[in-house]
Formats: structure tokens, sequence, C-alpha cells
């Protein structure tokens, strides 16, 4: 596996903030995949206590990342950052494998 699934540090910071306030500070971030969606997929996060025998495990910044096996090819090279600005805050997901013709209103095709 070339590419792994990486976190920023802004982000990084957040969910550690966010796991000390749910008091879960030994859990890791899963991420999930759902059908659907504009680009055909949609993302998820949660906390989970530990890996999950299909999963597979990456750590950066201090926080483990929980990726089902079987999802890790729609989200290897994904990027997970925290962004902040006048719409708002919150977690971004940045997909390579998602083109821009794959979003709505592109115009593509």
């Amino acid at each position: 596996m070339a590419n792994k699934i990486t976190i920023t540090k802004k982000a990084a910071e957040e969910v550690l903030k966010l796991a000390k306030k749910e008091k879960k500070e030994n859990y890791g971030l899963k991420i999930f995949v759902f059908p659907g969606g504009c680009s055909g997929v949609q993302y998820g996060l949660d906390f989970a206590k530990k890996a999950e025998k299909e999963d597979l495990t990456f750590e950066e910044h201090g926080v483990k990342l929980f990726v089902e096996k079987n999802t890790i090819e729609v989200l290897e090279g994904t990027k997970i950052d925290y962004v902040e600005n006048k719409e708002g805050s919150g977690f971004k997901i940045e997909n390579p494998n998602v083109s821009a013709c794959d979003t709505c209103g592109s115009g593509c095709g």
C-alpha cells in the first residue's frame, strides 16, 4: 500500500480535544464509507475503543485511525483535515480517488 490515510496536525488536535471532552481519550477514530452522495460515497467518523479484526490501523499525530480493509481502496491517500471559516468549522475529508467530475453540478461528461 503506497499511500495511507493521513490526518493533519490541526485535525488531530481537534480529535484529541473532542475525545477528552467525551471522556474517550484512549479511543481511536473509525472512518466509515457509505454508498451514496454526489461523489458516490459519503463518510462517517466515530470514536472506537479498539480496531475490529477487519480494520487496518494508521497512527499520526497521536491519533489512531481505524479503517475497514474492504474500504481501503476507496480511501487510500485520503487526508482528514479540520477547517474553520465563516460558514463554520468541521472535519474535511479530501479523497484523491474522487474526481471533480464525481461531484454534484460539476457539468462533466
